[in-house]
């Protein structure tokens, strides 16, 4: 039987640039959308009011909301619309490739949102891990702190390969499931619970934004078609008058 760490904490990775990108969005969303319900008239402020109810849960759960929470037993993951929760001994592998995903023993592959791939930063590591080769191969400055996913970061220098921060934080996960994966505290089922409380507002605010925008289409389409079909009949009279 393993006997778990007491000393180890539960930590969370997210995407900083993520966040920053999501907060901007959202206040220009309320920027634009509080102005048309003050200034607006006739359905504008509806209208406004609908679209508002379906952005702003739409953006808070693709920018904010992702999270992958790292336990001793257990990976949770929070994604845009789910949350799975995933022993580390029902963990078949975790995968990187164009995203990072974790992959079950039962064969169901969940993404893991908050830790988005970088071509570009994979494309830099490589370039300065070919330098470090060519320099002989000696230790290179890494990034301390939290990084950009949150959680510790690696130390001021590393004597490994230099490796983009998305990739070393899942070679940080793959060692955890490694080391914990066969625990007898680790084992249990995979749960997945719908994020309701995103889902539901956005629906409701879509379906309200459609009829809104359909009883206005009819509205003015209607008064469009009353003004064709009067010019049309007084063309008529002076044509048959004259």
């Amino acid at each position: 039987m393993t006997t778990p760490d007491p000393q180890y904490k539960e930590h969370v990775h997210r995407s900083a640039a993520a966040i920053v990108g999501g907060v901007l969005l959202l206040g220009i969303a309320l920027w634009l959308g509080v102005d048309a319900v003050v200034a607006g008239k006739g359905s504008t402020p509806w209208r406004a009011l609908a679209a508002l109810l379906l952005v702003v849960p739409l953006v808070t759960a693709f920018t904010l909301r992702p999270a992958v929470f790292v336990g001793q037993d257990r990976l949770r993951v929070r994604n845009p619309f789910r949350i799975v929760l995933l022993p580390w001994g029902q963990i078949e592998t975790l995968r990187s490739g164009y995203s990072n995903e974790a992959l079950t023993k039962s064969g169901a592959k969940f993404q893991l949102w908050a830790i988005p791939v970088s071509l570009r930063a994979r494309n830099k590591a490589a370039r300065r891990e070919a330098r470090r080769v060519a320099q002989g191969g000696g230790p290179v400055g890494g990034s301390g702190g939290s990084g950009a996913f949150g959680g510790s970061g690696r130390g001021a220098v590393s004597d490994g390969p230099v490796r983009a921060e998305s990739d070393q934080v899942m070679d940080q996960l793959r060692e955890l499931h490694e080391a914990r994966g066969a625990a007898e505290s680790a084992q249990g089922e995979v749960v997945v619970r719908w994020a309701y409380e995103i889902l539901g507002p956005a629906v409701a605010g879509g379906v309200l934004l459609v009829i809104l925008l359909v009883v206005g289409w009819g509205r003015s389409g209607s008064r469009s078609s009353r003004r064709i079909t009067a010019r049309w009949v007084g063309g008529c009279r002076r044509w048959v008058g004259g």
